[in-house]
């Protein structure tokens, strides 16, 4: 490998691991807005719809994606609009860390709508992650305990790893890809701000408290720079540095220095909110960042698929 190749190697996985951290950042920064009295709809809302205005001029310069509707439509609805409607609600409920965890439990479900859906078959390695990611979300949730977590929560959590499961499937639609992973990312926002307007109907969102102090770990912390902190880093800084670290790795390392997130948000989560997982849970945890990383590389590309734009869209699914 040449000098410049490795610099780029390098330079891809640190823009990998900048956005792992961003992205990890999200749930732990939220709940204390939720817990402020925010509901979960409407802090999605802030977030999605800060990021929008923020990339407004980059989307405007993308208009041209809308000629790819059902494409653009669908990323909006799910990827945007749908992941971080259930992630919020689910972590009001459980655990940010479980909450996650059970959201990687995505690229699994990939592997059964490939299989049992389309009909393709999946390599032995492919089962393998499917096995590491099962066993490993039993531990995590703790099945054997009966009712340890809220089941709406988890249930939550699980529409989450749904929502990502159709951009999964909208990335392996085969033939070409005219619509770039910025381009969906920037007007892909201003649809899940859209529909979160009608979810979240901010117009009763108690805007007041913006302005007070939402408790991290005893800290106060002002509300507003959370919301902003939620907008800027974990949204947009995410994603750009996503998508950049995407394009100087190849798709199966791009993917699994994502899992990182979950490994991050546990941390974050522990640090700024007090909340810990047992050992059980934490090897069981790995266990699913294991599966979910064997199942993303041995996910079978749809047939006559263009290679470009592959790994640009691994990362810009959050």
């Amino acid at each position: 490998m040449g000098s410049g190749a490795f610099g780029t190697r390098r330079a891809g996985l640190l823009l990998a691991l900048v956005s792992a951290v961003a992205f990890g950042g999200s749930g732990p920064v939220a709940k204390p807005l939720i817990d402020a009295g925010i509901d979960p709809l409407q802090v999605a809302f802030l977030r999605v719809a800060g990021a929008a205005l923020v990339l407004l001029p980059l989307a405007v310069r993308h208009l041209g994606a809308l000629r790819h509707p059902t494409r653009i439509v669908s990323y909006g609805l799910f990827a945007v609009a749908g992941v971080q409607a259930c992630y919020f609600a689910a972590i009001s409920r459980i655990p940010v860390g479980v909450a996650l965890l059970v959201e990687y439990f995505a690229p699994v479900l990939v592997l059964a709508f490939v299989r049992v859906v389309l009909r393709r078959r999946v390599s032995r390695a492919a089962l393998v992650g499917v096995v590491f990611a099962v066993v490993g979300l039993a531990n995590v949730v703790e099945v054997w305990s009966g009712a340890r977590f809220d089941p709406l929560g988890l249930a939550l959590a699980f529409g989450a790893a749904c929502c990502q499961v159709v951009y999964f499937v909208l990335s392996e639609g085969g033939g070409a890809r005219p619509v770039s992973p910025t381009a969906m990312l920037a007007v892909g926002l201003l649809v899940g701000a859209a529909a979160l307007t009608v979810l979240a109907r901010p117009w009763t969102l108690p805007w007041h408290l913006l302005g007070t102090a939402a408790p991290v770990r005893g800290i106060p912390v002002p509300a507003w720079l959370l919301v902003a902190w939620l907008a800027v880093v974990t949204t947009v800084v995410a994603y750009l540095t996503g998508i950049a670290a995407v394009r100087r790795l190849s798709a199966p390392v791009g993917s699994t220095v994502a899992c990182l997130e979950a490994v991050l948000a546990a941390l974050l989560a522990w640090l700024l909110l007090g909340q810990s997982m047992t050992a059980i849970q934490v090897a069981g945890g790995l266990l699913v960042l294991a599966g979910a990383a064997i199942a993303q590389r041995a996910t079978p590309p749809a047939p006559a698929a263009a290679p470009a734009g592959t790994s640009d869209e691994l990362l810009a699914h959050r």
